[in-house]
């Protein structure tokens, strides 16, 4: 449960705020002075504290100095009906994470608090990264006994240790936020703010603003002046998730920020100076799109200083049963009751398996398995058939056997071979995948939810192979 704390001398603001957030996912308690205030912070441990700027007594930016410094982290959004640029100014150089201008807009509020309390999760859950799967004191981790996660371990323990920005890659799924929060919370920084940006959920034209934030009317709905990202984490850590999808305008200003710490805001001329650390991450090739001229060269070089790869589960399979055994013990601590097993045939499948969808995959298929299971060990059956190959059309695969005599299929197989011998660097299971895919697409007119069921995938999964193998560049997806 999330708890929320709202200190304002209005009862009207007050009575407002207990509709709007009534749920039995949040506590809400109130204050009506900046004094009573600070007495119920140490006490209920609030993840987010928003905050009226006048009120009796000691005002609302004389209250949020007083609350950093109690604590650093404890994020508070202020709130006020008679907003100027000195005092957005003010609370943000005392650490606000936003500013609030009356009357409310609801979904907005909503929108803001929701982001908030996520980015209080964040920095409260601190991430081992090396955990003891014995030990039940962490909420989140890394589990790894392979050489090249060892590695990893080792370079997140460096850059722990200094102020270096970092650069994460790695498949969709295999841990790179966890990398992120992992090197902040064990870094000189762990005391400040940390905020996460997903640079490819984001609208492009609204990007920008997020991390820089705006003045009022710098563009079309621009009613009030926005506070970004970088203003919201300074002192803090900054992770950039997808950085690969950020435009070449914002490229620009990332590179000003990484070389001088300072930027301005859209519509803006004021430079604004920052001390952030930037991690940043993506599952894109960069040195590809620096030479397609798709990511700018020097914003490239500023942010690969230190580079931590993670490599994708199909590469460290041995890891697999610890993972299990670490997210068996994960929700029975979440459920409060005692962890399942896994029968051992259960584990040898999922080491089969390739995992495109990497450590993310191989959590949810766990907890759903531990959903279905009838008992208290995760069988084969509760596993997906596509992992165990126990489908449910297996009579129809038999069929299709049938039609296509193994002497045609031998013979196929020596052509591709042949080829293969001529040409060593082709992949041969990965040009038959490929070119499957661009025949199902042909054989439906493109139509991607008919593909998918054609090549008995799901249409995620056909999504991933058309990215993965560059179909959109030659053939029209819809």
């Amino acid at each position: 449960m999330s708890k929320l704390l709202l200190i304002d001398d209005e009862a009207d603001v007050q009575y407002s705020f207990r509709r709007i957030f009534d749920s039995p996912d949040i506590e809400l308690s109130t204050a009506s002075s900046g004094e009573e205030g600070l007495k119920l912070i140490p006490k209920i441990k609030p993840d987010l504290v928003l905050m009226d700027i006048r009120m009796g007594g000691i005002n609302g930016l004389e209250t949020l100095r007083r609350i950093r410094q109690m604590d650093t982290k404890q994020l508070v959004i202020l709130m006020t009906a008679y907003g100027t640029t000195q005092t957005t100014i003010e609370a943000m150089k005392l650490g606000a994470y936003d500013y609030l201008t009356k009357p409310f807009d609801v979904p907005k509020l909503k929108e803001l608090v929701f982001n908030a309390l996520k980015a209080a999760r964040d920095m409260k859950q601190v991430v081992s990264y090396q955990p003891l799967l014995e030990s039940e004191d962490y909420e989140l981790g890394f589990v790894g006994g392979t050489q090249v996660m060892q590695e990893v371990f080792k370079l997140i323990g460096q850059l722990a240790a200094t102020d270096a920005t970092a650069l994460i890659t790695g498949e969709s799924g295999t841990g790179k936020e966890l990398v992120a929060r992992a090197i902040y919370h064990h870094s000189e920084r762990s005391k400040q703010t940390f905020l996460a940006v997903n640079c490819a959920a984001i609208p492009e034209q609204l990007l920008e603003s997020e991390l820089f934030g705006h003045e009022r009317g710098a563009y079309t709905g621009a009613v009030n002046q926005r506070i970004g990202k970088f203003e919201q984490c300074n002192n803090g850590t900054i992770f950039l998730d997808e950085i690969g999808d950020m435009t070449a305008p914002t490229q620009t200003k990332m590179l000003r920020v990484l070389q001088s710490g300072t930027f301005e805001r859209v519509g803006g001329n004021a430079a604004i100076k920052v001390n952030v650390r930037v991690i940043a991450a993506t599952n894109k090739p960069l040195e590809q799109a620096v030479a397609a001229r798709q990511f700018r060269e020097d914003l490239f070089y500023r942010l690969n200083v230190v580079r931590i790869h993670i490599p994708p589960l199909r590469d460290r399979r041995e890891d697999i049963p610890l993972l299990v055994n670490y997210f068996l013990k994960k929700i029975a601590r979440e459920q409060g009751r005692e962890p399942k097993s896994m029968a051992a045939s259960a584990v040898k499948a999922l080491e089969k398996y390739h995992w495109p969808g990497n450590v993310r995959e191989l959590e949810n298929i766990i907890r759903r398995a531990h959903v279905i299971a009838k008992s208290e060990a995760l069988l084969p059956a509760d596993l997906p058939a596509e992992i165990t190959g126990l489908t449910a059309s297996a009579g129809a695969a038999t069929s299709v056997a049938k039609e296509i005599s193994s002497s045609d299929a031998a013979s196929l197989a020596r052509q591709l071979f042949q080829i293969a011998k001529r040409d060593p660097k082709l992949k041969v299971i990965a040009t038959v995948e490929r070119e499957l895919v661009i025949q199902a697409l042909k054989e439906t007119d493109n139509n991607q939810v008919h593909a998918a069921k054609l090549l008995g995938i799901t249409r995620a999964t056909l999504r991933k192979r058309i990215e993965k193998f560059g179909i959109q560049r030659e053939m029209k997806i819809e």
